[in-house]
């Protein structure tokens, strides 16, 4: 008897991990995942382990959401302790690393003084030694570049700490992606595989291919026992057929905080990834079942864990074409480079673009814009706003950018003109920098410049001046992580009194009282420029 063929289950969530953590671009990198280890995940843990209950109750404090407080409801402290350990001994060399980098950075701060930085080298760490080169800028201001390239060629990156957890998702509702390591029960299945396996493309595949359990098994590498659990992601009810956009014109659908796509006869672009499995929740919403059969041009605007999500782009990478993202400064400890993670990691084709650079697609063509803000002032290259002409219609995906340089605008405008349609995130406010940088830190940072340097984006003044610089027909806000399916990378959420909320209203109002469409999105939107 033949065996049957099956499919994936649309609701079968994949969370990809590094040391049992959500994976993002900073656990990918090797030295700031080295950084990430020693300041932050162990900390967490050994927290954990010796008041659980203080961790309960604090993920039930709405004011702590987002805090470093593991969400197992007290529970599973013995793992958590045998992961501590497990990550301590088996990543000694990674937390060697990460404290060697803060005794270099300790000797620059002492003896670089603008004077040679050549008798330094033989004062840097041993486990540093060729992975980095010392360089002043041109206030003799010493730092640290690392040699990326070489790094990922060394035992600081280590595939087979990558893995995949999946389980079946049928509700919102998950532990904060940063501060709760991920384990496996009796209803997820760890596949420890690297992330740049293509046994990965073939498993999700099969939400649109059926496949016979054997086959996708072996390649796996499932046993017995894990076969039995994997049965119960798979199912025999063929779903819905991909439909590829076949009208006139342009077709954009919004799927959930920055993620647009685009489509034309010719051609498909997604932006910012961060996609909805298929449940009922109440709130309508586009899933991966509503994306085009191929996705010719994936684009990133920057490499924060909602904006790069890999357990979206790992579903899609057997789809995809082609990746463009913005061009790292080179070998900052804060700016490890987009590109070097996603090739790492198995994607084809990840095209690196720069200020002002234009990629030529069918029937228009894609520019990379500078933007402002949204990092704390640190120097970030892997940042970039999208301008997308088709069709005759433009479309400015400003994404974070919080404009606090109007010239910078005034000058575009005068490169690109009008634009039809824009796109701006407006969450106004922003964490402070050490909500995500602060693992990378090598000495403390005063708490009130911690709180004056923030993850914010542009408020009513400042969005309304974007507005007017380009003269839109529509405007969209967007990128607010509203979303109830995204709380989990985010962490926030919106009352009235939010100013996002109160912000995004008065632009919106000042839009329409200029005749201008406006909207602050939510959930799902499609649009169709003929």
């Amino acid at each position: 008897m033949q065996e049957p063929k099956l499919y994936l289950k649309q609701n079968v969530q994949c969370e990809p991990l590094f040391n049992q953590w959500y994976a993002w671009t900073h656990l990918i990198a090797p030295h700031t995942a080295a950084m990430f280890i020693a300041n932050l995940h162990l900390k967490i843990m050994k927290s954990y382990v010796a008041a659980p209950q203080i961790h309960a109750n604090a993920v039930k404090n709405p004011a702590m959401l987002g805090g470093p407080f593991i969400d197992y409801q007290g529970g599973r402290v013995d793992e958590i302790r045998a992961l501590a350990d497990r990550t301590a001994k088996e990543s000694a060399h990674m937390i060697e690393f990460a404290e060697a980098i803060k005794a270099l950075n300790g000797l620059l701060n002492n003896e670089a003084k603008g004077y040679s930085l050549e008798p330094l080298y033989e004062k840097i760490p041993q486990i540093l030694k060729g992975y980095v080169e010392l360089v002043y800028d041109l206030n003799n201001n010493a730092s640290i570049r690392f040699l990326e390239g070489l790094l990922y060629k060394s035992r600081y990156y280590n595939p087979e700490k990558q893995s995949l957890l999946l389980s079946l998702i049928d509700q919102d509702d998950r532990a904060f992606a940063l501060s709760t390591p991920r384990l496996p029960d009796d209803k997820s299945l760890q596949l420890k595989i690297p992330l740049a396996n293509e046994a990965i493309d073939e498993l999700f595949k099969m939400k649109q291919v059926p496949q016979t359990l054997s086959y996708i098994a072996e390649r796996l590498r499932l046993t017995l026992d894990q076969e039995e659990l994997f049965k119960t992601f798979l199912t025999d009810e063929q779903p819905p057929e991909l439909q590829n956009y076949s009208g006139e014109g342009v077709r954009a659908r919004y799927f959930g905080h920055a993620c647009i796509l685009l489509e034309t006869r010719d051609v498909s672009i997604l932006m910012d990834p961060a996609l909805s499995y298929s449940y009922e929740n109440g709130i309508e919403r586009y899933t991966y079942e509503d994306l085009p059969e191929t996705i010719d041009y994936v684009l990133i605007t920057h490499s924060h864990q909602d904006h790069v999500m890999f357990e979206t782009l790992l579903q899609l990478r057997h789809k995809i074409k082609n990746i463009i993202v913005p061009r790292a400064h080179g070998g900052n400890l804060e700016d490890p480079s987009t590109k070097r993670v996603l090739d790492n990691i198995g994607f084809k084709n990840v095209i690196e673009i720069d200020e002002m650079d234009t990629i030529e697609v069918p029937g228009g063509s894609i520019t990379g814009l500078p933007f402002f803000g949204e990092h704390c002032d640190l120097n970030i290259g892997t940042k970039a706003a999208h301008l997308i002409s088709l069709k005759d219609k433009t479309f400015l995906l400003a994404a974070d950018s919080n404009n606090i340089e109007p010239e910078l605008y005034r000058h575009l405008f005068g490169l690109v003109g009008e634009i039809d349609i824009l796109f701006l995130g407006m969450e106004c406010d922003g964490a402070p920098m050490s909500w995500l940088y602060g693992p990378l830190l090598t000495k403390p940072l005063d708490r009130k410049m911690d709180q004056s340097r923030r993850f914010s984006g542009s408020n009513y003044e400042k969005g309304i001046q974007i507005v007017d610089c380009f003269n839109c027909d529509e405007v969209y806000v967007y990128a607010l992580g509203q979303e109830p399916w995204l709380t989990y990378a985010l962490s926030l959420k919106y009352t009235e009194e939010s100013n996002a909320i109160i912000d995004s209203n008065k632009l919106i109002a000042d839009c329409h009282s200029r005749g201008i469409i406006s909207e602050r999105l939510f959930g799902h939107k499609e649009s169709v420029y003929a």
